[in-house]
């Protein structure tokens, strides 16, 4: 998944369909879901230091609370200039030590493994947000987990059919 924090559409996937893919998929193992970093900054300002803390939030194991809270409250950071007070308040909510995620969020720890994150999902041929990387195929857009399921479903049958 090549997703931006701050994009509404993605906001969509996180809340209402990757519960369900989780479920059904990732958990049983059927799946193995990747979150690429793709901050769309000319459209969305916040979406690199929402991006910083989910990463920083990475270095304690704590990414999934953290995107959680970011796309949850996306209304309530997303319009401010300055979000990064707002996001030093996930550090209780998601368990984590405030002091190791300001020094983290302080030092940009994280910048290049973003920039990173971004320029492979661009160079995968990914322009828009969400964007998912299904088998060496793109599939943009939010989409309903029933499409995912008709996708996934086809590739495992595929995957585990006696030979």
């Amino acid at each position: 998944e090549m997703s931006d924090f701050q994009c509404p559409f993605c906001r969509r996937h996180a809340l209402e369909t990757f519960p369900e893919l989780e479920r059904d998929y990732v958990r049983t193992g059927k799946v193995r879901w990747v979150f690429v970093n793709l901050p769309l900054t000319q459209l969305h300002p916040n979406a690199a230091p929402a991006a910083e803390v989910s990463m920083c939030a990475a270095r304690q194991g704590k990414f999934w609370e953290v995107h959680d809270l970011l796309f949850r409250n996306q209304s309530a950071w997303a319009p401010l200039k300055e979000p990064g007070a707002y996001f030093l308040t996930f550090a209780d909510s998601a368990g984590m030590a405030k002091a190791a995620l300001q020094q983290c969020l302080k030092a940009r720890e994280t910048v290049a493994e973003i920039e990173a994150d971004a320029n492979g999902a661009v160079r995968a041929g990914a322009n828009s947000t969400p964007t998912f990387y299904i088998e060496g195929g793109l599939l943009a857009g939010a989409y309903p987990a029933a499409a995912f399921r008709q996708i996934f479903d086809s590739i495992y049958a595929e995957r585990t059919r006696k030979k």
